[in-house]
């Protein structure tokens, strides 16, 4: 009966240790197929993050401008691509800068109109273009779990403060290169389409 219980111990410790081997082989290392939430890969990266609010990081290529928006509130919005990819996707990228030496909030319109985006914070679920050739109006695409594909997390600006933000859309059809970017409590503005 001793024996048969050792047998027994030494089995599940065998067992055990494989079982381990096999999940840290699956882990890897972490780096090639690491996901945050199913939207991530589609978002640029980013080297300015909104600590105080969450924001996450984001950095267009602010090497180009397709559209300055000045709010009434100080808060300047420079959009600096629009771009369509294979996907059928079009990701637009800019800047959000307070131009005042003193903290701004971020409108509440921001999060848009929708209650099942509302419910997942803040963020520029709000943002909609508008193909005026095609009379068609664009909305932030959702994630399966209803988020928004876009900046999460800005509920305010810090004085001079400057955050890269990203927005994804469903891509207009090909004919389409300008379409106009509503970003509430914002003027409209054209931009092109690359």
């Amino acid at each position: 009966m001793r024996h048969g219980t050792k047998a027994r111990r030494a089995a599940g410790c065998a067992l055990a240790a494989l079982a381990l081997t096999v999940s840290l082989t699956a882990c890897g290392s972490g780096d090639d197929g690491a996901k945050d939430d199913g939207a991530s890969s589609s978002a640029p990266s980013g080297d300015k993050s909104n600590d105080d609010n969450g924001g996450g990081e984001t950095v267009p290529d602010t090497s180009q401008t397709l559209a300055t928006i000045n709010g009434n509130d100080g808060i300047q919005l420079v959009v600096h691509t629009a771009v369509r990819d294979e996907d059928g996707f079009l990701t637009v990228t800019g800047t959000l800068k307070n131009t005042t030496g003193e903290r701004v909030g971020a409108p509440i319109s921001w999060n848009g109109d929708e209650s099942q985006v509302r419910r997942t914070g803040r963020s520029l679920a709000g943002l909609t273009l508008v193909d005026k050739k095609e009379k068609k109006r664009y909305y932030v695409l959702r994630d399966t779990e209803g988020y928004p594909l876009t900046t999460t997390g800005i509920s305010s600006l810090k004085a001079n403060e400057n955050i890269g933000v990203f927005a994804q859309f469903p891509a207009p059809p090909e004919g389409t290169t300008q379409v106009d970017i509503l970003l509430p409590a914002m003027p409209a503005a054209t931009i092109e389409i690359s």
